[in-house]
């Protein structure tokens, strides 16, 4: 059985052929030289890439949960910085379609998948695992709210036309205590960003530090109720840990798929390598990993879209493509020797690439936890 329609396929082949012929042959040059991903953004916005998580009622186009995960894969096994980027928007258009009304979502969603680019500001300096502890706070004023705080870590903030920002409401009531916001920052006196970070892997999806001044956001760009924006939050990194599962399982194959076609090619005493068991047993087993984080990241995305809660599924995806993908690239890289060590060969930029999904929207120890939570409830 398949998981996308006759549609969605199509729109998938599309996909893959825009990831193969634009995004791939840039990847290595946005890794050299750390250019932002944003320099694909028009061609995406055309695609339709920037709605993709959207229902055709909010400007997107609708795709089902398993299309969306197979449209990301392919995205990230062409050029992780771009899936990166883009995936961190769906995290702030996500924000307003599951938690604003529908003047605010009218406002900004059907701008956001022509090409308007979001960002997601939840990080906090001192409050990363445990978003509830953010110090960042809304006070009220007049007919809105001062925002005075700090964020790190903030995809697409240097180039954001609009940012989702979490903030207390209410410093005392912990989660019970935050809000969620559309800031414009670029219309929005007392916002600070910071240089983009330096970072070990997906070095065209610049990550960066944010801070607030002051800065004045109407009552109107609210999301939702005063309070909810916790569990808004929740919701949108249900969502957000199935898309790192999506990115982490696009890489894998992309180094497998690489790893396969040195064994092929590479021969040693007259025989391609890929005749030599030991070899054979490796790629065995970065292709039982594949498909194992492939069906739990699938299974996990069916649920997107239904109303059911879906926390644990999305932890299980999320931890365990997150740590398989890194095995099958160091697997892909001892496979080519010397070479998968060079920067002439992807390997070594998928393993860097690969190494923060295990860190961000949730450290694979919060998964583990958040799952032990679901064994033990």
């Amino acid at each position: 059985m398949r998981d996308w329609t006759d549609d969605e396929a199509a729109m998938l082949d599309q996909i893959g052929r825009f990831a193969a012929e634009v995004l791939a042959p840039r990847a290595a040059d946005l890794d050299e030289t750390a250019t932002f991903a944003t320099c694909h953004l028009p061609a995406m916005a055309d695609l339709g890439l920037m709605g993709l998580n959207l229902p055709e009622g909010d400007g997107g186009l609708g795709l089902s949960g398993p299309a969306l995960y197979r449209a990301v894969e392919l995205i990230a096994g062409a050029c992780g910085s771009t899936a990166s980027l883009l995936t961190a928007h769906y995290l702030a258009t996500d924000s307003l379609h599951l938690g604003a009304d529908t003047d605010l979502r009218a406002r900004f969603l059907p701008r956001a998948a022509a090409g308007s680019l979001g960002a997601f500001a939840l990080t906090e300096p001192q409050a990363g695992s445990n978003p509830a502890d953010m110090r960042t706070v809304a006070r009220r004023d007049g007919a809105g709210y001062r925002l005075r705080g700090s964020k790190c870590f903030i995809s697409n903030a240097g180039a954001a036309d609009f940012m989702v920002v979490y903030a207390k409401t209410d410093p005392d009531a912990g989660a019970r205590g935050v809000s969620a916001f559309v800031v414009e920052p670029k219309d929005t006196p007392g916002i600070g960003i910071a240089p983009a970070e330096r970072t070990m892997g997906l070095r065209g999806g610049h990550v960066f530090g944010v801070t607030f001044d002051d800065c004045f956001v109407p009552a109107e760009n609210r999301i939702g109720a005063e309070g909810t924006g916790f569990r808004t939050a929740m919701k949108v990194l249900d969502n957000g840990r199935i898309e790192v599962a999506a990115q982490a399982t696009g890489i894998a194959e992309a180094a497998l798929n690489a790893a396969i076609a040195y064994a092929r090619e590479r021969r040693v005493d007259g025989h391609p390598i890929a005749d030599f068991q030991g070899l054979q047993w490796m790629l065995a087993d970065s292709a039982n990993d594949l498909a194992a984080a492939r069906a739990l990241g699938l299974a996990a995305a069916r649920l997107r879209g239904t109303g059911a809660r879906y926390s644990t599924e999305s932890a299980h995806a999320k931890l365990f493509a997150s740590e398989a993908a890194w095995r099958i690239a160091d697997r892909a890289l001892q496979i080519h020797g010397g070479y998968g060590y060079c920067r002439d060969f992807p390997l070594e930029r998928y393993l860097r690439d690969l190494r923060i999904f295990r860190i961000y929207e949730g450290s694979s120890e919060i998964q583990r936890t958040i799952i032990a939570r679901g064994l033990l409830a």
